[in-house]
C-alpha cells in the first residue's frame, strides 16, 4: 500500500479543520448519513467554544490504494511548538491561505518551518467563494513570501489549487466545475514523496506528541525513522542529548484510520504511530530498539518570551468554589503540563507558593489557566511581563513582535498614534480592498501587554490584529502603562445597589448588586489616575422621618464582564486575577490598605 504523510498549516481561522472535514467525509470515512458535526478534529471544549485549533491532531483517509496520514495544526503563533514539532514528521503540507485576508503573521511563520525543513508545499487558495475573494492577488503576495522566506526554486515551482473547505471542493482553475476534492487528492499523491523506509535498520522514532490515558497511560505519537516495531518489543528512550531516560515494553501499538486510532501488531518504517509502554519518556526524545545509541536530531523550540507567576490563591474567598487549592496540586499539574507542551517552562520562585510559567504568549497562558479553572483549580495569576535578555556587550534586550492590523481607513490614525506612544516602529502601511488599510508594525511585546482590548474599542470592534514573535532588541525604554487607577473596596460582604449608585459616577464597575466582595478587591476602573478605596456595601440609612420627597431612582449601569485574557492584561504590576472554576476576579497584591500605602512608599 502506498503511504502519504501531509501536514495542513495556516493562519488561525483560514480553514484547516473545515478542509480536513471534507477530506473525512468524501473518502467514505462516514457514512452519507451519519450525522457528524462540523470541525470534527477541534475535539476540546476550549477549541470549539473559540473555534481555533489548540492541540494538532492526527487523522487519515484511504483513497484508492492510498492511504494518507494528516496532520490538523494550530494556527495561532502561541502554539507554534506544535506546529514546529509535527513538521518533522510529515512528507509534505499543505498551505492554506484565505483568498481575501491572503498571507498573514502565522502564515509567514509556518512556512518559513517549513521550508527550512526542505519541505514543498501545495498552496491551496480557500475561501475563494468569498464576495471579497481576490485569488490572483493573493497567489502573488504568497509567491513574494515564499521569495522573502528563501524559498530555493523547487519550493517556488508550487502547484496551486482553489478551493471552499465549507463547500468541500478543490479546483486547479478557478473555471473547472466545483465538484468534489478529487484534484486536491490527486496534487497530493503525484507532488508529496513517500515516506523514505529504512526496513532493515534497528527500529527508531521521534516523539512528538504525548497524551495520558487512563486505561494504557502515557501515549506517545510520532513517525517511525527505521525499522519495524511490534507488540512487546523491548525498547528504550534516548533524550535529545544521547542518555538513556528509560527501557520498557511497548504494550500497545495504535495508528489512525479516520477518527479513530485503531489497534496494531506490527508497524513499519513511514508509518505515524501511537506508541503505549513508556512511564517517562516525553516530547523530544528518541524511542528505539535497545542496540540504537544514537538519538534522531529534533529542531530546537523557539524559547518562550512571555512569563507569569502562577500562586495560591489568597483571597478571603479562597476555597469556596475549587477543589485544588494547594500548591502541591498545582506543581503537580504545571508538570504534567509541561511533559507534553515543550513551549512552556516551569520554574519554582523564592516562594514555595507560587511559580513561574514561561510561555509563547498571553492567549497560550490563558488557555492553560483556562483548562485548570476548569479542572477544579484556584490560582492567583499576576501580570504577564516579558522576559528579556543581555547580549555580549551586558545590553539588556527585549523581544519584538511583527504586528499586522487591518483596520477602516478612518481609523488607521488613532492606531498609529497608539502603537507609536507603545514604542513601535511602522514598517509597512498599504491600502487594501473596501476601505481598508493594512499596516505592519515592529513592536516591542511589553507595549502591546493588554492593548487588544483598547485596539477593539479604538476600532468599534472591527479591526484585526495579528502577532508574531520577530527577534530580541535593544531595549526600547520605559512604556507607560494602564494610566486609569481602579476602585477598591475597603469592606468584605455583598454588594449593594444604593452604594454602587453612588460610586458608578467615579468610573466603571466590575461587579453588580449582590455580588460578594472583600476588601482589597477591585470593583472597579476610576475614570481618572490613582486608586480610590470606596464601599460597596453600604446601604441606605433608615430614620423614623418622613422623606420631604420620593427617593432617587436607583439605575446601575450594567458591568463591564472581563474574559481570562482581558483580564490578564488589564491589572498592573501590584495586581492579581484570583481565578477559580467559577469566577475571575481582580484584586490588589496587598488587600490591607496600610500595607498598600507601605509598598508604595517602598517600606514594605
Amino acid at each position: 500500500m502506498q503511504l502519504r504523510n501531509i501536514a495542513i498549516i495556516a493562519h488561525v481561522d483560514h480553514g484547516k479543520t473545515t478542509l480536513v472535514d471534507a477530506f473525512l467525509r468524501q473518502s467514505g470515512t462516514f457514512r452519507s448519513n451519519q450525522q457528524v458535526r462540523d470541525c470534527v478534529l477541534d475535539s476540546g471544549d476550549l477549541e470549539r467554544e473559540r473555534g481555533i485549533t489548540i492541540l494538532a491532531k492526527c487523522t487519515s483517509v484511504q483513497w484508492k490504494d492510498i492511504h494518507v496520514n494528516i496532520v490538523d495544526t494550530p494556527g495561532h503563533a502561541d502554539f507554534g511548538g506544535e506546529v514546529e514539532r509535527i513538521l518533522s514528521m510529515v512528507d509534505g503540507v499543505i498551505l492554506l491561505v484565505d483568498a481575501a485576508e491572503g498571507p498573514l503573521p502565522q502564515t509567514k511563520f509556518v512556512v518559513g518551518k517549513a521550508l527550512k525543513l526542505g519541505l514543498k508545499p501545495i498552496v491551496v487558495i480557500n475561501k475563494v467563494d468569498r464576495q471579497d475573494a481576490r485569488p490572483d492577488e493573493v497567489l502573488n503576495e504568497v509567491f513574494d513570501l515564499f521569495v522573502q522566506l528563501g524559498a530555493n526554486d523547487e519550493q517556488l515551482d508550487f502547484p496551486t489549487l482553489y478551493a471552499s473547505g465549507r463547500e468541500g471542493w478543490a479546483v486547479r482553475d478557478l473555471k473547472d466545475p466545483h465538484k468534489d476534492i478529487t484534484p486536491l487528492l490527486e496534487t497530493i499523491v503525484e507532488y508529496v514523496p513517500e515516506p523514505q523506509r529504512q526496513l532493515d535498520a534497528p527500529f527508531s522514532m521521534l516523539a512528538t506528541t504525548l497524551e495520558y490515558d487512563p486505561f494504557v497511560g502515557r501515549i506517545l505519537t510520532g513517525k517511525i525513522m527505521a525499522g519495524t516495531v511490534t507488540v512487546n518489543m523491548p525498547i528504550h528512550a534516548l533524550s535529545r542529548e544521547g542518555k538513556v531516560i528509560e527501557t520498557a515494553r511497548i504494550s500497545k501499538i495504535m495508528a489512525f484510520h479516520g477518527l479513530e486510532r485503531v489497534a496494531l501488531q506490527e508497524a513499519h518504517a513511514g508509518d505515524i504511530v501511537s506508541i503505549a509502554g513508556l512511564t517517562k519518556a516525553t516530547v523530544a526524545d528518541t524511542l528505539c530498539a535497545p542496540d540504537v545509541m544514537d538519538p534522531i536530531a529534533s529542531s530546537p523550540i523557539d524559547p518562550p518570551t512571555l512569563a507569569m507567576t502562577f500562586s495560591i490563591n489568597t483571597s478571603p474567598f479562597a476555597g469556596q468554589d475549587g477543589t485544588k487549592v494547594t500548591s502541591r496540586m498545582i506543581w503537580e499539574r504545571l508538570q504534567r503540563e509541561v511533559e507534553g507542551n515543550v513551549a512552556l517552562k516551569v520554574s519554582r520562585t523564592e516562594s514555595t507558593d507560587a511559580f513561574e510559567v514561561a510561555g509563547r504568549g498571553e492567549l497560550q497562558l490563558g488557555i492553560l489557566i483556562e483548562t485548570m479553572r476548569r479542572e477544579g483549580f484556584e490560582l492567583s495569576i499576576s501580570r504577564p511581563r516579558v522576559l528579556f535578555k543581555t547580549d555580549e556587550n551586558g545590553q539588556k534586550l527585549e523581544p519584538f513582535e511583527e504586528v499586522v492590523v487591518d483596520v477602516d481607513d478612518e481609523y488607521a490614525g488613532v492606531v498609529v498614534n497608539k502603537m507609536s506612544e507603545r514604542k513601535a516602529d511602522m514598517v509597512d502601511m498599504q491600502t487594501s480592498h473596501g476601505n481598508k488599510t493594512r499596516i505592519t508594525f515592529i513592536a516591542p511585546s511589553r507595549g502591546l501587554i493588554g492593548y487588544h482590548s483598547e485596539f477593539l474599542t479604538d476600532t468599534c470592534g472591527t479591526g484585526v490584529m495579528n502577532r508574531l514573535f520577530h527577534s530580541y532588541g535593544p531595549y526600547k525604554g520605559e512604556i507607560h502603562s494602564r494610566r486609569t487607577g481602579v476602585l477598591i473596596s475597603l469592606e468584605q460582604g455583598k454588594a449593594v445597589a444604593y452604594a454602587l449608585f453612588k460610586i458608578q459616577e467615579r468610573g466603571t464597575l466590575f461587579v453588580s448588586h449582590n455580588t460578594p466582595v472583600y476588601a482589597g478587591m477591585i470593583i472597579g476602573e476610576n475614570a481618572k489616575a490613582g486608586d480610590i478605596g470606596v464601599n460597596p456595601i453600604k446601604g441606605k440609612q433608615l430614620t423614623n422621618m418622613r422623606a420631604a420627597g420620593k427617593d432617587d431612582n436607583i439605575i446601575l449601569v450594567p458591568p463591564r464582564k472581563m474574559s481570562l485574557e482581558e483580564a490578564l492584561s488589564y491589572i498592573n504590576e501590584d495586581e492579581l486575577v484570583e481565578v477559580t472554576p467559577h469566577n475571575i476576579r481582580l484584586r490588589k497584591i496587598y488587600l490591607d490598605e496600610n500595607d498598600r500605602r507601605k509598598f508604595e512608599r517602598g517600606r514594605l
